[in-house]
């Protein structure tokens, strides 16, 4: 590796305390040199050096990125910084959701900003292609991109072109993908055992009890849906120099199977696939004149199929997958469960998106001290999807529904115009640096919708056209039309900012933008974000100067307010909905109903926050620390309260409006020790942890809302004053009624007996209603952490990662999903009630629906400990490299997710709910997956 390489990737692997120096970069000593560099950061609309910095910002280099084996560039910094939860979807293709201190909102989501291309999504992104991510935690370090960045920020820089010579990457790995920890199911045998027990427990006159003979199957359903899978990777890139311009070029592809679905049948299994093309450039015009031009183009692949693992779960072992009378897939007579296989198989869809995202700058320094940079960003989306779903029901019988295709093409063209003009001076020993600036983004969507029935598909998808089906429905793009979503949004900015210090000791950060949207009314369209932080650099005071062990002592503040626009305001297709028409005598005709009211004055969502924080640097920086207070207020949070009756409405107990308040706060602590031991071995070993607690501070009116999943209208979910956001709520288990006399001594309540739950009386009134049901727990984590190694030994270097969380809860609706015969875990035939003092835990087997309301049996410990990665790599010995003509060839093998411990009876405690207020409820999660990979790097 050149020594001006070495340099630049072990300056990114600092620039963050809670990150670890990534030893595979440094097989020499370099401390002395690197410690004259000057760490630089970015922040909005520009950097700082990381000393200076006065807000809470965590860095991630392009060598926490690589190597590992994620579509989403954000996955691979799961567990890596304080204050920042990720949750991986184990769907392909599917996006993580990043929390950053806590829950704020419940509409709004965290954004990115790509090169200046604010986006909330990045899955179009080649890890490979970032050079370093910037991810803003406090509202101070937030507020210069206002309404933008209410739910946390993350600042991406790709790679650009260095240096005069070409320089030659190519980053490739092969793996298999497999599904871990599977819940074991009952066998026939064991089915069979319940079924017949729970007719006798429910009492059934003159029960029709199950043999083998007749079910001579023994299937496990969960084979039948999950398979290992390939998932392969491969990326090409050059960048170098050309007299003024400045080159980066990269092409790269990704596949990625899927674990669900063997692909039998019509249907295309779970698969994703990506190309990914970029180029930036920057030409120096002159002096003073620079130009660059950032460009990606992404081409990506979704097929989709039918997630059937509750179906898996629920459905008995006693059947198989095809009926061997007719040969034809089998149906179920049992359980009213379909048939997982034959719903993976014969459902398809399908969707292709193309995503071109282009950013034009320029520069222009003039006055020595000043610098004007203009950019104009483009962010446009074109997909198309299809779903065909086909004829196959629970069972056969004149009721089928006939094939229906549905089609969307949709457009999404979102513009960014920033305009900023920068002054910085030193005098003497004040260093100043102002910032103005303009921007302007327009936003808009708009989507084509068609179906069609009896649709004959014949296995291309050619056969699958609109035309070639009858009841042909189609819409434009046109307003007003049938589920068709058009909509376009503006915000306009003014913002400044003031960076101050003296001689490097004393810190002021301070910013204010105004951010308008054409969300909302001209009574309150325009909202104003101020911030201010400080900083004082004890280590530099003169009293300072004798002592050898703090290279950096620094304590900050900081304190900010954000907004947030992206709330749902007015009445759309979301909020009528189609019943079956009014009749005027005989004649029917369309009609519609409003679902749900929605305040006509909503206003922004506004987020305050404080943040205190200490940075050390010790031992000639070998050791750093930084621990962070943090306190965040977030007022008028846009969601539905109970609110009484309204006429006319169909979903009256669900009022939106600027309802709620939220507060979290917590500490981070993350440490980071780095050390040569000698020559040829170095060590480097980090740690981090967050604690956090969310409340509801307050509720409109007073009121609450009670949602989230449900079983015959008993909803699990709670959002009041004083709670967590999501928590469960539902009845208390104190034990299970052992016999008659318990039940007979116990408060009244329905549905009780022997076997049965024994619910706790809350209010002591000697019965048991919905006056009793009681908060049983939360699911946001009360602490999250990461911790690893790094060691490299001559040319051989190892790393491993490890993640986890603790106190929260999850909700087991897989479990709770009964409503007669359908399968149960293993679990539960070990541990179930079958005579009195054979539990005091889990309840017999019956169908009675009493088993089955909200209650803490399926609330259960959501924590966990994980091996995020374990990587072992070999660097081919420099002379060895030379004369192949290389720089470099380094060769790996990894594994991500290869061991979680945790106590949940599910698949993985890691839940990813596209609904924040369920986060926590596990209903049909596409599970997590281990993944086995081998690689190489090579530069030339």
């Amino acid at each position: 590796m050149k020594q001006r390489d070495l340099k630049y990737s072990c300056l990114i692997a600092v620039l963050y305390f809670g990150m670890n120096v990534n030893a595979q970069t440094a097989p020499k000593d370099t401390t002395a040199k690197e410690q004259k560099i000057e760490e630089v950061v970015l922040i909005g609309y520009g950097s700082q050096k990381k000393e200076n910095v006065t807000g809470s910002i965590g860095i991630v280099s392009a060598k926490d990125l690589a190597n590992r084996p994620n579509a989403n560039p954000i996955s691979s910094i799961q567990g890596r910084l304080s204050g920042v939860q990720v949750l991986n979807s184990g769907a392909p293709g599917g996006s993580p959701r990043v929390d950053i201190r806590g829950v704020s909102s419940l509409t709004g989501k965290t954004v990115f900003i790509v090169d200046g291309m604010i986006t909330d999504d990045i899955s179009f992104l080649s890890p490979q292609d970032i050079e370093s991510m910037s991810v803003l935690k406090d509202p101070s370090s937030l507020a210069i991109y206002g309404a933008r960045a209410s739910n946390g920020a993350v600042i991406i820089k790709t790679k650009t072109g260095k240096g005069k010579k070409p320089v030659f990457n190519f980053n490739s790995y092969l793996g298999i993908k497999t599904v871990t920890n599977i819940p074991k199911m009952v066998n026939s045998d064991q089915y069979i055992e319940l079924y017949n027990e729970k007719l006798i427990n429910d009492k059934i006159k003159d029960p029709i009890f199950l043999n083998r003979t007749s079910y001579p199957a023994d299937k496990d359903w969960f084979k039948e849906i999950f398979r290992t899978s390939i998932i392969n990777s491969n990326d090409i890139s050059a960048s170098g120099n050309l007299g003024k311009l400045n080159y980066y070029l990269s092409a790269g592809n990704l596949q990625d199977e899927g674990n669900l679905a063997a692909g039998r049948g019509i249907n295309s299994g779970s698969g994703f696939n990506r190309f990914t093309t970029k180029v930036n450039l920057s030409y120096k015009v002159t002096d003073n004149i620079t130009i660059g031009n950032n460009f990606t183009f992404s081409k990506m692949r979704t097929d989709h199929v039918l997630n059937t693992l509750l179906d898996a779960y629920s459905s008995p072992p006693l059947y198989d997958v095809m009926n061997p009378a007719t040969g034809d897939y089998q149906y179920f007579t049992l359980a009213k469960v379909p048939n997982s296989r034959a719903k993976m198989d014969l459902f398809r869809s399908q969707t292709r998106d193309e995503r071109l995202l282009n950013n034009i700058w320029g520069e222009y320094k003039f006055l020595k001290d000043f610098t004007l940079r203009v950019s104009y960003s483009s962010d446009n989306i074109n997909s198309s999807k299809y779903e065909f779903t086909p004829t196959f029901g629970y069972f056969p019988s004149a009721d089928q529904k006939p094939t229906k295709l549905i089609t969307r093409d949709s457009r999404t063209r979102n513009y960014i115009w920033d305009n900023t003009l920068s002054w910085k001076k030193s005098l003497g020993k004040h260093n100043i640096e102002l910032l103005a600036g303009f921007s302007r983004t327009r936003s808009s969507y708009a989507q084509t919708y068609a179906e069609a029935l009896n649709v004959k598909y014949d296995g291309s998808n050619a056969s699958l056209g609109i035309s070639n089906g009858t009841d042909i429905f189609i819409t434009g793009f046109e307003e007003g039309e049938r589920n068709v979503i058009p909509y376009q949004d503006r915000i306009e900015s003014f913002f400044g900012r003031l960076n101050y210090d003296y001689g490097g000791k004393y810190l002021l950060n301070a910013s204010i933008r105004r951010d308008g949207t054409s969300k909302y009314s001209s009574n309150d369209r325009y909202r104003v974000f101020p911030a201010v932080s400080a900083g004082w650099v004890i280590s530099k005071e003169n009293f300072m100067s004798e002592q050898n062990v703090f290279s950096l002592l620094k304590l900050r503040a900081s304190w900010g307010k954000l907004g947030n626009p992206d709330v749902q305001r007015a009445y759309t297709l979301n909020t009528t909905k189609i019943i079956e028409g009014a009749y005027y005598g005989p004649n029917g005709a369309p009609a519609q109903t409003i679902d749900k009211i929605i305040d006509p004055n909503i206003g922004w969502e506004t987020t305050t926050g404080r943040d205190f924080g200490l940075e050390m640097a010790l031992f000639n920086n070998k050791l750093k620390i930084d621990a962070t207070y943090f306190d965040k207020d977030t007022k008028d949070v846009v969601y539905g309260i109970v609110q009484g009756t309204v006429s006319g409405a169909g979903n009256w107990n669900n009022y939106i409006t600027n309802a709620y308040s939220f507060n979290n706060r917590g500490l981070e602590f993350s440490v980071n020790y780095d050390a040569n031991l000698s020559e040829n071995v170095k060590l480097g070993v980090y740690g981090n942890m967050t604690t956090l607690k969310n409340k509801i501070t307050s509720v409109f009116n007073g009121s609450y809302l009670q949602t989230g999943a449900s079983l015959y209208g008993n909803n699990i979910i709670r959002l009041q004053e004083g709670q967590a956001v999501g928590s469960y709520y539902g009845y208390q288990v104190e034990g299970i009624f052992q016999n008659a006399s318990e039940v007979a001594g116990a408060p009244t309540q329905n549905g009780a007996t022997p076997g049965g739950f024994k619910f706790t009386d809350i209010d002591g009134n000697g019965v048991i209603d919905a006056r009793d049901k009681t908060f049983l727990g939360s699911p946001i984590p009360k602490g999250t952490y990461g911790f690893g190694i790094n060691l490299n030994v001559y040319d051989f270097d190892f790393a491993i990662d490890f993640q986890g969380v603790f106190g929260n809860k999850i909700y087991n609706f897989n479990r709770e999903q009964r409503y007669g015969n359908e399968s149960w875990d293993l679990d539960f035939y070990n541990n179930r009630w079958h005579g009195e003092g054979t539990s005091n835990t889990s309840p017999m087997a019956t169908n009675d629906q009493s088993i089955i309301l909200p209650n803490s049996f399926y609330v259960e410990d959501g924590s966990y400990i994980r091996i995020r990665n374990i990587q072992v790599g070999y660097n081919l010995p420099k002379s060895f490299a030379n004369a192949m003509s290389i720089t470099k060839l380094r060769l790996y093998v990894s594994a991500q997710n290869p061991w979680t411990s945790f106590k949940y009876h599910g698949f993985s405690p890691e839940i990813l709910n596209t609904d924040r207020v369920q986060m926590g409820v596990d209903n049909n999660i596409y599970p997590i997956s281990a993944i086995y990979t081998i690689g190489m790097n090579l530069t030339f």
